[in-house]
């Protein structure tokens, strides 16, 4: 299990809310989110230690949290409920972007045959937020909401490239990139090379670094006043594209595909 005690106390000792920010909310935030894959269940002490808390200031949190009925337990062990996904559907239903972009993808996917994903960037992840794949691909239920790296993916680098440097390179300063596969790049200046080389061409090109077999190629979504607001991501096996000739052929599509949602994205 993953220890964040330091990492979350340097990050409290950074953050200077001021007096309106609610110090119990952000705790039983950070207790829902400290929950995933590798973390399905947890004990009290798991809890506190995962989000660096006291164990008294953890109990009152999780037993808060399990009477609202977001989480629940069996007296040691402690788990999301589906009540979480209001949180989830509440976002995706207030957010036009995800109702805009997911039959975008669909129908990109089908044109294509292949995968086709939109995406955010928060902290250092990326979360989809729209998904599309070819029928003949192995169904999938709905990816929306993964999460992945932003430093190894195509969709993370575009997203990264439209930050100012002022933003990126204290980004870049803390990240502790792990490799994924052996050619996942995590030297921080080649890596800076490799957003800023996204954000001249407009675009980005990621070869296994992710996944071993995978190529993605990915265009930032622009709104109307010109802010990139989403990435928007084709992903294909190498198998299906052994020429390595993906840019040419699928990049002025989604440079086209950009183009039109841009008068339509707020």
């Amino acid at each position: 299990m993953p220890r964040l005690g330091a990492e979350a106390t340097e990050r409290r000792a950074r953050a200077d809310h001021g007096p309106e920010h609610s110090e119990a909310l952000a705790r039983g935030l950070a207790i829902l989110a400290s929950f995933g894959p590798d973390c399905r269940q947890m004990t009290l002490a798991e809890t506190a230690r995962m989000v660096d808390l006291p164990r008294a200031t953890a109990r009152r949190a999780l037993h808060t949290l399990l009477n609202l009925g977001f989480l629940e337990s069996d007296g040691r062990l402690f788990r999301l409920t589906p009540r979480v996904l209001r949180l989830a559907s509440g976002y995706l239903g207030s957010n036009g972007v995800s109702s805009l972009l997911q039959p975008r993808c669909e129908r990109i996917a089908a044109a294509t045959m292949a995968a086709c994903s939109a995406a955010m960037l928060d902290g250092g992840e990326i979360v989809f937020v729209a998904y599309g794949q070819p029928s003949r691909l192995v169904s999938f239920n709905s990816m929306v909401g993964t999460r992945m790296p932003a430093h190894c993916t195509a969709l993370g680098r575009v997203l990264l490239a439209a930050l100012p440097d002022a933003d990126l390179d204290p980004w870049l300063g803390s990240l502790r990139p792990e490799p994924l596969t052996p050619r996942t790049e995590t030297d921080p200046a080649r890596l800076r090379a490799a957003i800023l080389a996204a954000r001249d061409s407009g675009y980005a090109l990621v070869e296994e670094e992710m996944e071993p077999g995978f190529r993605s190629l990915a265009v930032p979504l622009q709104r109307y006043d010109g802010k990139v607001v989403a990435g928007l991501n084709i992903g294909a096996p190498l198998a299906l594209h052994p020429d390595g000739d993906m840019a040419a052929r699928m990049l002025p599509l989604l440079r086209e595909e950009a183009a039109e949602l841009a008068a339509q994205l707020v």
